[in-house]
């Protein structure tokens, strides 16, 4: 009798494939057999001798808090694992493709790709054991030593591209900055019709005026959000409220929305036509909002005398740096202060050091 017929075994429905010459296995595998059976090198294994990256920790809680909020409708893509042990594939039906993989319980099953899977399923478990009887697809190869492990890490990450921020953003139906922003870029003034719902940078020949990105980050500035913090209706009511008395004062804004300015000239031409004026704007509206609304609309009234041509000197170590437009934080904030200025707004000692600080560095 073989070790392999000796030993106890895993037994995964499976379908073999086949890549390069090679065998791979496509299975299904009970979350609660993840944490048992998958193993990741641990961190104080040199670089050399692993066969993928170190854990990032710091993103377990937010996949693991992901599963347990998400039940019944989150999705986790397949984990690809290399098999280090002999295997033994039963097949349904005589040359069949479909059967059962054989795995021994005590073989080396290295993770090649979803090792921060692994360890939030694992953290999501003590929370919510119901999970335990879900799967998850696994891809199965046959372990041909540290160097393919590591060629195989590579080559499974080499394409691997992250949607745009933008991208994101449209398609996230949980999120409800991601909601609100959809909202607004649908149906409000300055952003209906002027939004990119695709990328995180505007094309020049573009005649978008703004990212959906952007939008949701001025809304999370403008609201005093956090990144992890929601939106209930009233807020939502108050940000589409000032984005539409807004609009009335920006007088380039409505020549592009009434065809009298190309977006491309009023990009090339004025901050405001940029995320840092979109932003800024924002930080000014974090303080209208605190006024009663007659002071809020004399203020309002205000912002349409507002110079945002880049040349104008106001902008200069602001928005402009070296003749060109920064989003820095820093920026952001020291033109949202010179626009404070112009309205006649209060600035507070902390902000005028912190204005001189940026300004001086």
């Amino acid at each position: 009798m073989s070790n392999f017929e000796s030993n106890y075994c895993y037994s995964f429905p499976a379908v073999r494939g086949q890549q390069a010459g090679k065998p791979f296995y496509i299975a299904t595998c009970p979350l609660r057999l993840i944490p048992k059976i998958f193993m990741y090198d641990e961190e104080e294994v040199p670089v050399e001798l692993r066969a993928q990256r170190t854990l990032n920790k710091g993103r377990i809680p937010e996949m693991a808090r992901y599963l347990v909020e998400s039940p019944h409708d989150y999705v986790f893509s397949a984990i690809t694992a290399s098999i280090g042990a002999e295997i033994d594939f039963v097949e349904v039906d005589k040359n069949s493709n479909i059967g059962n993989l054989k795995v021994p319980m005590d073989a080396q099953i290295l993770i090649n790709d979803g090792q921060h899977r692994r360890a939030a399923i694992e953290e999501a478990l003590k929370e919510r054991p119901e999970l335990s009887q879900d799967n998850i697809a696994v891809l199965f190869f046959v372990d041909e030593g540290l160097q393919r492990s590591q060629q195989m890490f590579a080559d499974l990450n080499k394409y691997a591209v992250r949607p745009s921020p933008s991208l994101g953003t449209m398609y996230d139906h949980r999120d409800q900055a991601s909601e609100l922003a959809r909202y607004l870029a649908l149906n409000t003034k300055p952003f209906a019709g002027f939004t990119e719902f695709e990328r995180s940078t505007i094309a020049v020949k573009s005649s978008k005026l703004f990212t959906l990105s952007g939008i949701k980050q001025a809304n999370r500035v403008l609201l005093g959000k956090g990144t992890k913090d929601g939106f209930d209706n009233d807020e939502r009511q108050v940000a589409a409220t000032f984005w539409e008395a807004l609009n009335i004062y920006m007088p380039e804004w409505i020549q592009v929305q009434n065809k009298q300015l190309s977006a491309a000239e009023f990009r090339q031409e004025y901050i405001s036509a940029h995320g840092i004026g979109l932003q800024a704007l924002a930080l000014v509206g974090k303080e209208l909002l605190k006024l009663n609304d007659t002071e809020k609309q004399k203020k309002l009234k205000l912002i349409a005398n507002i110079n945002w041509l880049k040349s104008n000197p106001a902008w200069t170590h602001r928005a402009m740096q070296h003749g060109r437009l920064s989003k820095a934080i820093s920026n952001i904030f020291l033109t949202s202060t010179q626009i404070k200025r112009e309205l006649g707004l209060p600035i507070s000692k902390d902000d005028v050091q912190k204005e001189n600080e940026y300004l001086n560095a």
